[in-house]
């Protein structure tokens, strides 16, 4: 009887795991959400939308982060005259997302930095940094990786 219990217990446990809608948590990485932005973001981006006026950025970038761009754009342009969360004026979309590298996150005492790479060819690099902000990750800045000039 034990045996057969043990048997059902480690079967029982296989199915559950292995069902994606369990270990939901292992998925709620920052690199998978960095990952989810951008393909979002490069989806909404183009001439007739921006994504920092779509609500579903909400999803992705901290409501404080979207409040100061926001107002940075509505009185001077993009900050460098770049797009914020990419750091270039222009880009190959299609190239760029089916080109999302994102490397290992680094944590520093509360703030992960996600390194993310665009590109098959003239590859572009940012450092995304997050916080969790009610248990869910979401962008509270992104930088270059270019020298200081």
């Amino acid at each position: 009887m034990r045996r057969l219990i043990s048997t059902f217990v480690l079967a029982l446990s296989a199915l559950m795991f292995s069902h994606p809608g369990f270990g939901a948590e292992s998925q709620n990485t920052a690199e998978s959400q960095v990952s989810a932005f951008y393909t979002w973001f490069m989806k909404h981006d183009n001439d007739t939308t921006y994504p920092l006026r779509e609500p579903a950025i909400e999803q992705y970038v901290a409501k404080d982060t979207i409040a100061r761009l926001k107002d940075e754009y509505a009185r001077s342009g993009p900050p460098g005259d770049v797009d914020y969360f990419l750091k270039v004026q222009d880009y190959d979309t299609q190239d760029w997302l089916t080109h999302i590298k994102t490397h290992h996150a680094i944590d520093l005492n509360g703030v992960t930095v996600v390194p993310v790479t665009f590109g098959s060819k003239d590859q572009v690099s940012v450092l995304v940094f997050m916080r969790k902000i009610g248990g869910q990750w979401r962008i509270t800045k992104v930088d270059d990786t270019r020298d200081y000039k």
